[in-house]
């Protein structure tokens, strides 16, 4: 009698990276690894077989959601004020290890994450960020509250200064 073994999941990682957790959602195949999170979709939906991979580092996850009574993983990716942020909804029977892995992954790249009030309790979020593994340098981002004007002046300002004392306290720049 021949062994069972596990059929090796079809997603292609980047070279020095392992794929350590995968899932089969409706409508890609995702997985991760220490570096990033995978997915992998069919294109023009033929039988040629067609498929794209997409790879998000894990710095680039701005957050991701498991809404349990749907079954559905939202991954949202880290952009830029104004633009339309890459959203990926997903719906998964069997998460398994997947949904440990992404949020370990995430949170061990976020460095630092302050918010400081503008007007109220509306303002800026500065926020430290880099590759888990650390061998990137460190992304600074902000992310405005609803009714922030990015473009204020003072807005500018005061999250300048919130960005010097920030990089001040983690000292990694």
């Amino acid at each position: 009698m021949t062994p069972l073994r596990r059929e090796r999941p079809p997603i292609r990682v980047e070279r020095g990276e392992r794929l350590l957790a995968d899932a089969v959602a409706e409508e890609a195949h995702l997985g991760g690894t220490r570096d990033a999170f995978y997915i992998l979709r069919s294109r023009g939906g033929g039988a040629l077989g067609l498929e794209e991979t997409v790879r998000i580092p894990w710095e680039d996850v701005q957050a991701a959601d498991w809404d349990q009574d749907a079954s559905t993983l939202r991954v949202r990716e880290v952009g830029s004020w104004g633009e339309v942020r890459p959203d990926h909804l997903f719906t998964i029977d069997a998460p398994g290890l997947l949904l440990e892995l992404v949020r370990e992954r995430v949170t061990a790249s976020v460095i630092l994450q302050r918010h400081v009030p503008l007007s109220g309790r509306r303002g800026v979020r500065v926020i430290a960020r880099r590759a888990p593994a650390g061998d990137r340098p460190v992304q600074w981002i902000y992310e405005y509250d609803e009714g922030v004007d990015p473009d204020d002046p003072a807005v500018q300002a005061a999250a300048a200064e919130a960005l010097e004392a920030a990089r001040a306290d983690v000292g990694l720049d």
